[in-house]
């Protein structure tokens, strides 16, 4: 599966319907981090039905408990193609046997991709196939590649939001013992910092209004990625070293300590009514 134009290259798998490469043909830059054993194996998966995992891992419906992996389902199942006629490609899953064993909510979840110029363009229709109301919460996790260029760092690329941004970050305990804390933060332009990273584990923001975030590097070339509409954007990286960041838009967070609330009520979850469709979009724009 591929979108192209006289620039830009994108290919898509269909396990986990991920993007596999976005690739500018003049300069041979490859955007999107590959996966590897060292560091992060994952890619750009999307988090579905679940952001994180609960505290205790499972969570009760109806008196049965259920459990995922970390993140859901989606980013370890394989899609069916439903469309890729080079103008658009569309995957596509329905529950079945595997995912009701793990989240007991019929669905039919898409995922949507174009290529306008130097920008990917992906959209996500959910719909509750069911007869129950269906509790989700919903997140994207792409990793790309930093440095894109010889000679540069890690710590060289600047993160930018399009304003300045007066936000809250969730600073959680990395024991999980206890609730996690809001601090205020103002925050325009910022360096990548595997130490910030480290400190915090994963940096979480709460309530930007910038429709953009950007990660640039000192040669001009980087990413964007859109927020419009996404509550939350985390900010990850596996370890010192790691060459790749992940600048995450999400609607809700997983646990970070004991949540006494059922699995409807759980801080940001989404419920569906049945025959209801759950849409959202984002974008990815290269430079």
């Amino acid at each position: 599966m591929k979108l192209e134009n006289e620039r830009y290259e994108v290919t898509f798998v269909e396990k986990g319907g991920e993007i596999q490469s976005f690739t500018d043909k003049t300069t041979g830059i490859q955007y999107m981090w590959q996966g590897d054993q060292d560091n992060w194996s994952g890619k750009n998966p999307t988090l579905f039905p679940m952001v994180g995992n609960t505290y205790t891992k499972d969570y009760e419906i109806d008196g049965k408990k259920y459990a995922m992996k970390n993140h859901g389902l989606i980013r370890y199942a394989t899609l069916h193609c439903k469309k890729d006629d080079g103008k658009e490609v569309i995957m596509e899953l329905d529950s079945n046997e595997e995912t009701l064993a793990q989240y007991p909510f019929p669905f039919h979840y898409e995922i949507a991709y174009t290529l306008d110029g130097n920008t990917l363009n992906v959209a996500y229709h959910i719909t509750n196939t069911g007869k129950e109301k269906m509790p989700f919460i919903f997140g994207l996790h792409p990793g790309f590649n930093c440095p894109l260029c010889e000679g540069e760092n890690f710590e060289d690329y600047t993160l930018s939001f399009e304003n300045e941004e007066h936000m809250q970050q969730l600073v959680f305990d990395s024991t999980n013992q206890t609730p996690y804390e809001l601090k205020d933060v103002v925050i325009k332009d910022t360096a990548c910092s595997y130490d910030e990273v480290e400190k915090y584990a994963t940096i979480i923001y709460k309530g930007a209004k910038s429709p953009y975030l950007t990660c640039m590097g000192p040669k001009g070339h980087g990413v964007k990625i859109s927020l419009t509409g996404f509550p939350y954007v985390a900010i990850w990286t596996a370890k010192k070293g790691a060459p790749f960041i992940c600048l995450e838009p999400w609607y809700g967070h997983g646990d970070f300590s004991d949540v006494k609330k059922d699995f409807y009520h759980r801080e940001d979850t989404i419920v569906l009514e049945p025959g209801e469709t759950f849409k959202t979009t984002y974008k990815i724009e290269v430079m």
